[in-house]
Parts: C-alpha cells; sequence; structure tokens
C-alpha cells in the first residue's frame, strides 16, 4: 500500500490511533489526527504527533473534513459516529487500525477472536510458535497494536482482534483463524446480537482453502460464521471426543494425527481454560508449529493476571480474581470451571445490557452466595432474586468482606464481574489489583479483631 502523498484521517486518539497515525506518518501521508476530547486531556503521544508533521483536530467529529481525507482510519474505541457514516457514503475508503496494519505486512497472521477467553489463547498460541520461531509477534487488542509490528522481521504474527477492530477489514487475511465463542456482549454498541456476531465473524471472509478457521466443536453459530469463507475447518472441544483437538485425561489429543500434548504441567484451572489450551494447539498447528514446540508450549505456560487466577486460601477458602469476566458469559465460564462444588460470585460493574439469565443458571448449580457491587448491583440482584442470599456492597473491599462472612471451607470466593470496570475503576487490570488487595487484607482484619484494641 503506498501512502506517499495521500491524505488520511486517523479518528481516536487511544494506543492504536497513535500507532496508525505514527505509521502513516513514516509512509509518507499527509495526515489529520481527530478526537473528541479536549485537546488539554490528551495524552502527550498525541500531542507529539503534530511535531511530527500531522494535523490535530480536537472536539466534535468533522463530516467535511473527514470526507476530504481519501483515507480514513477509525480506533476501535471510537463507536458509530454520523462524520464516519458521511465519509463512507461520500464514497472515502474507511478501515479499521488493524486493516491498515495488515495491508504492509508479510509474514502470516493467526487471529484470535471470540467473546470470551481469546487473550489467553492467543498469549498460549504465541508460547507455542515462539517455541519452534526467532521473531513471533503477539499483540492487537491484546497489548502492541498491529501498526508497531509493520516493517519488522517477525516471521509470524498472533493477534487478538475484538469485534470492534473487525468491523472495517475488507481484505485482512489470517492463514488461521480462531472463533472461540460468541455470547452476549457490546449490546450497547451493536444493532443485535446477530451484527455483533457477523464483526466476530469478519476475519473468516477473506480466507482460502489453504487456511484454517479454528471453531468450536457443535457450535453453529461459530459454524456458520466460518462458512463466511473458504478455510479448512478446525473444531476444538472441551471434552474427550468433543472435536478433532480435545483434553483426554491429562493431555490434548489432536485426532487428525494421535499427537498428544501433556497437561501435567499446565498451570492454568478449570474446565473452561482445558477447552481454551486445545483451541490453542489447533491455531499453533494450523500456523505450521511442529508438535514439540507446541507441547513445549504448552507446557511452560503460567497463564495471564486477572483470569481466574488463584490469589489465596484463607481458612478452607480459595479467592480467584477472574476481573477480566467482563461480560456474562465469561462469568458463567469461570464460575462452572472451578474446580470448588460451591462458590460466592462477587459480581457487578458497568452494565452492558444483555441478559444475566445464563449467570442465574449457573449460579443456582454451584452458587453458595451473590455479592453484588457497582451501577448494574441492582439489575443483577433482581435477576437472582429467590436463587440464592444476594448481599450489596458499596465498595469492591467491602464485597471481599461480605464474601468471606458469607464462604465455607471448601468454598471458593470469586470475582467474575459479569461488567465492564469503568463505573469504579480505571480498567479491570486495577478491579483486579483491588480484589487482591482486598483479600490479602483479610487476614490483618482478622488478627486486628482477634487481638482486640492495641
Amino acid at each position: 500500500m503506498d501512502l506517499r502523498g495521500r491524505s488520511v484521517a486517523i479518528v481516536g486518539l487511544g494506543r492504536s490511533g497513535i500507532a496508525a497515525a505514527t505509521l502513516c506518518l513514516r509512509k509518507g501521508a499527509r495526515v489529520t489526527v481527530c478526537d473528541e476530547v479536549a485537546r488539554e486531556r490528551l495524552p502527550p503521544e498525541a500531542l507529539g504527533l503534530e511535531t511530527a508533521g500531522a494535523r490535530l483536530a480536537c472536539g466534535p467529529l468533522s463530516a467535511d473534513l473527514l470526507c476530504a481525507a481519501e483515507l480514513v482510519v477509525v480506533s476501535p474505541g471510537v463507536p458509530a459516529r454520523a462524520a464516519v457514516a458521511a465519509a463512507e457514503r461520500a464514497g472515502r475508503e474507511v478501515v479499521s487500525e488493524l486493516e491498515l496494519a495488515a495491508r504492509f505486512l508479510v509474514a502470516p497472521i493467526a487471529l484470535v477472536g471470540g467473546t470470551n477467553g481469546k487473550s489467553t489463547v492467543t498469549a498460549l498460541a504465541h508460547a507455542m510458535l515462539a517455541a519452534a520461531l526467532p521473531r513471533v509477534f503477539v499483540g492487537g487488542n491484546f497489548g502492541t497494536p498491529l501498526s508497531e509490528a509493520v516493517d519488522q522481521p517477525f516471521d509470524a504474527l498472533v493477534v487478538e482482534i475484538s469485534s470492534f477492530q473487525a468491523e472495517r477489514v475488507p481484505t485482512l487475511h489470517a492463514h488461521a483463524a480462531a472463533l472461540l465463542n460468541v455470547t452476549e456482549d457490546h449490546l450497547d454498541r451493536y444493532p443485535s446480537f446477530q451484527a455483533y456476531a457477523d464483526a466476530k465473524g469478519n476475519p473468516f471472509v477473506r480466507q482460502t482453502p489453504d487456511d484454517v478457521a479454528v471453531i468450536p466443536d457443535g457450535d453453529a453459530l461459530c459454524a456458520a460464521q466460518a462458512a463466511r469463507g473458504r478455510a479448512r475447518v478446525v473444531r476444538f472441544g472441551s471434552e474427550p471426543g468433543r472435536g478433532d483437538v480435545a483434553p483426554e485425561g491429562d493431555a490434548i489429543v489432536d485426532r487428525r494425527d494421535g499427537a498428544r500434548y501433556s497437561l501435567a504441567r499446565f498451570q492454568l484451572r478449570g474446565r473452561h481454560n482445558l477447552a481454551n489450551a486445545a483451541a490453542a494447539v489447533a491455531l499453533a498447528r494450523g500456523m505450521g508449529a511442529p508438535v514439540e514446540a507446541v507441547a513445549r508450549g504448552l507446557e511452560g505456560f503460567a497463564g495471564l493476571a486477572h483470569r481466574t487466577v488463584l490469589v489465596a486460601e484463607r481458612d478452607g477458602v480459595r479467592y480467584y480474581d477472574d476481573s477480566k469476566g467482563t461480560n456474562v458469559g465469561a462469568a458463567v465460564a469461570a464460575l462452572s470451571g472451578l474446580a470448588e462444588a460451591r462458590a460466592v460470585l462477587i459480581a457487578g460493574g458497568r452494565d452492558k445490557q444483555g441478559s444475566y439469565e445464563p449467570l442465574v443458571q449457573a449460579l443456582r448449580d454451584r452458587g453458595r452466595a451473590l455479592v453484588v457491587v457497582g451501577e448494574a448491583a441492582e439489575r443483577i440482584a433482581a435477576a437472582a432474586g429467590g436463587t440464592l442470599p444476594v448481599v450489596r456492597a458499596a465498595t469492591l473491599a467491602e464485597a471481599v468482606a461480605r464474601a468471606a462472612e458469607l464462604a465455607r471451607p471448601g468454598d471458593a470466593v470469586l470475582l467474575s464481574p459479569a461488567c465492564s470496570s469503568f463505573d469504579m475503576f480505571r480498567d479491570y487490570k486495577e478491579r483486579g489489583e483491588v480484589f487482591v488487595a482486598a483479600v490479602r487484607a483479610l487476614d490483618a482484619t482478622r488478627g486486628a479483631r482477634a487481638g482486640g484494641p492495641s
């Protein structure tokens, strides 16, 4: 793609937008960067784009400005805007940051999409490929924007792709693409669940018979999305005999060639992570990773923070941080995947307007009690009313203290909020850190009560 002398407008100046603008400037484009926030609220990196030669436009998006550009790049965090729609009607090419970057890349790409589990599978597939190849990129929605990989000598790229990033990808091609699941999420942004599912499935469209599509066994929705392309389909499962690649005993087994990948050193907890491991095996093998490298990557993988991580065990109760469980499907998977028979669930945050009924069903099966917190607390409490004891807390620290009182020896206390964090926290990481600190403070609180005033 030749951008020399072309006018490009970048919409949104988060990390992806800054990376896209930097790339376009380096390629010789005339760049205008736009953001709806005031100039004084932009990060220093965004302001630095002016020094590098970009024009900066803050405030309401201008349709005239976008229509004057030859190419418009929309950052994933930017929702529907009239000015962007006007540019599309005017015949301007409007693409995502990920699509822009991919046009400059020649190494094979593995894409990992889905509502839940995609960061774990992305990191695990990267570990498997990195055991075979010297230079493997990992990023996209998972950390580093893909634009930062351009002009670097990578042998392969493993890219987590969100539905937002997949909205405008007309030429994006993945040698291997995984769609792990599609459950209700982001319905505050999409007009329907089908529109959300179609965005998730867009990466399959450009695949050929030489490519691989990885989907869960028995999932008709994911199968329909994979059928939008022409790739060879590989199915993964969470139980023996379910799909081409699935757990059996103490190993992940690929039934296509009989390869067995030991789980003896696998550190992730929960049944859902066995499915994640199977999906990563299918993806890495689809990218050409040899059996030995896949085995090494699986054995050495320690997991990611804030994804069903055991924080502590107190008085026979295990405390798990799954702050990354930002939607109902993720919370259901975390709760259902616990080894403990019963759990006190801490849930709540900013509501995404989906149904909580799947979570209520999981609580019927596995819940000891429910502690709700944040903006969505009353809606979750109303959905679960009568199913099990429900307690309201004003802060996450209070929620941990109440959960500790409700749990019995042998139970788990699980933070898996089923909501985004933005009502109370900067992001899911901060929420998880506050949870961990509150769990660790339980000992101090108990000690103070036992000792009395000093």
